[in-house]
């Protein structure tokens, strides 16, 4: 394939850290259970929800807002809390402003560390590929509201 066709230039690693907050409670949350878990599941088995999260550069709902986190999870696991995720990191500010990074995987919720695929990306992340590392930096357990901090290498052109 021929690169100057696409526009596509030199390929680069782009390493971004983001704030998700899953807003659960209150007059205005950004999740929407779309399928209730199976009953008697200490998991969440089979729940699905939708969602329309804020990214921002803090962890704080404060902090400056970059983008949208718009897709879903749904609880895969039946003997562990784990989450397949699928969404799309929409960017409504700065040099990314239009773009998408698509993120992809299992997420193991109670794991210090989770680790999801980058499996493609619009605008300045036309042909984007790389990995995306999630920790929790915060959790209500009563409400299910978090705020996890996502490092997502990407590598793009």
């Amino acid at each position: 394939m021929d690169r100057t066709l696409l526009d596509a230039k030199k390929e680069k690693l782009s390493h971004l850290r983001l704030y998700w907050h899953d807003i659960l409670s209150g007059e205005h949350p950004t999740g929407a259970t779309i399928v209730p878990p199976v009953k008697n599941s200490m998991t969440g088995f089979g729940l699905v929800r939708m969602i329309d999260n804020p990214l921002t550069l803090g962890p704080k709902m404060s902090s400056k807002c970059v983008g949208r986190a718009q897709g879903f999870y749904a609880s895969a696991g039946l003997d562990e809390l784990g989450f397949y995720m699928s969404m799309n990191f929409e960017f409504i500010e700065g040099k990314y402003n239009g773009s998408t990074i698509t993120v992809q995987g299992r997420n193991p919720a109670l794991h210090k560390v989770r680790e999801m695929a980058v499996v493609g990306g619009s605008g300045l992340f036309r042909f984007a590929r790389g990995y995306a590392t999630a920790s929790t930096h915060w959790i209500d357990f009563k409400t299910g509201d978090a705020v996890v901090e996502y490092n997502v290498y990407v590598l793009h052109y």
